[in-house]
């Protein structure tokens, strides 16, 4: 975890320390690398000029986003087995705070597939060999002895958690680690691209250019729609809803919107810990509710 200055450890009594605290330090002390998750899932920016991701900074990203810190301060690439650094300010404060505990799979060696539907858990019961299975609100967590590059989406319902990603911890689990199976590796190399919907295309009057828009207005939405989801603090689902919902009424119906131009609001969506299947159904209910 980054800190600008020496870090100045917290006093600490264990039978004080939040529950939360407690349970990264367990983990910590078995090697696997934690840390702290705020509301919606979300990582902490650490340190002081991060604080709440102040900084823009892209939490589950494969770049730790635009501030300059001279370590990563949040993110998977911020989660440590350092005791002292877990326990340090401000990082005690985080944890104060703190609703969850994460985990970097990668860094302990293992790779989680986020079983997320009844048809994705009956889909591993046929195809994948038996592991340690931790329940989730929506379906489990199969935990494999090995590592690989992280994907989203490889399958309906199913992502995989390795490098580069955090996974949240939902306690022990059952059964014995197995070896990362071939099936799993397969998976991730006929991932499909993440899915973006096609830009909306509707006749414009007269077929004339576009006789209430402009590149500028365009523009203008597109970053002001990336600014509203990367300042959500909190119910960051429904704010990337609302915000889709917003520019498709705006620019939707006009032909001006671009494929760039949704790419754009997806990855600000997904920087906030969004998924691209997460991503795609908000997209698609949006355009229900307008009808497009």
């Amino acid at each position: 975890m980054t800190q600008h200055t020496t870090i100045r450890r917290a006093p600490r009594s264990d039978q004080l320390l939040p529950e939360v605290l407690r349970t990264a330090l367990a983990l910590a002390a078995t090697g696997v690398p934690v840390l702290p998750l705020r509301r919606g899932k979300v990582p902490f920016g650490n340190c002081v000029d991060c604080t709440d991701l102040a900084c823009g900074g892209r939490p589950n990203m494969r770049t730790t986003g635009p501030c300059q810190c001279p370590r990563p301060c949040h993110g998977w690439a911020a989660a440590t087995t350092n005791p002292d650094v877990l326990t340090s300010t401000p990082w005690a404060t985080a944890w104060q705070r703190a609703v969850a505990v994460a985990y970097h799979p990668g860094g302990a060696g293992l790779t989680v597939v986020d079983l997320d539907d009844a048809a994705a858990l009956a889909w591993a019961r046929e195809s994948l060999p038996a592991t340690r299975v931790v329940p989730t609100t929506r379906g489990e967590h199969w935990i494999y002895r090995g590592t690989m590059p992280s994907h989203n989406g490889v399958r309906p319902g199913v992502d995989i958690k390795s490098t580069m990603a955090y996974a949240r911890h939902r306690g022990p689990g059952t059964g014995l680690l197995a070896a990362l199976p071939d099936t799993v590796h397969a998976l991730a190399a006929r991932a499909p691209a993440p899915a973006r919907p096609a830009p909306i295309t509707v006749p414009r009057s007269n077929g004339g250019p576009c006789p209430h828009r402009s590149p500028a207005f365009l523009e203008r939405g597109i970053a002001m729609a990336e600014q509203q989801i990367t300042a959500a603090r909190s119910a960051v689902h429904a704010t990337v809803y609302r915000t889709f919902l917003a520019v498709l009424s705006t620019h939707g119906r006009c032909g001006c919107l671009t494929d760039a131009h949704v790419t754009r609001l997806f990855t600000a969506a997904q920087t906030k810990g969004e998924s691209a299947r997460h991503c795609t159904d908000a997209w698609t209910n949006a355009r229900t509710k307008l009808g497009m």
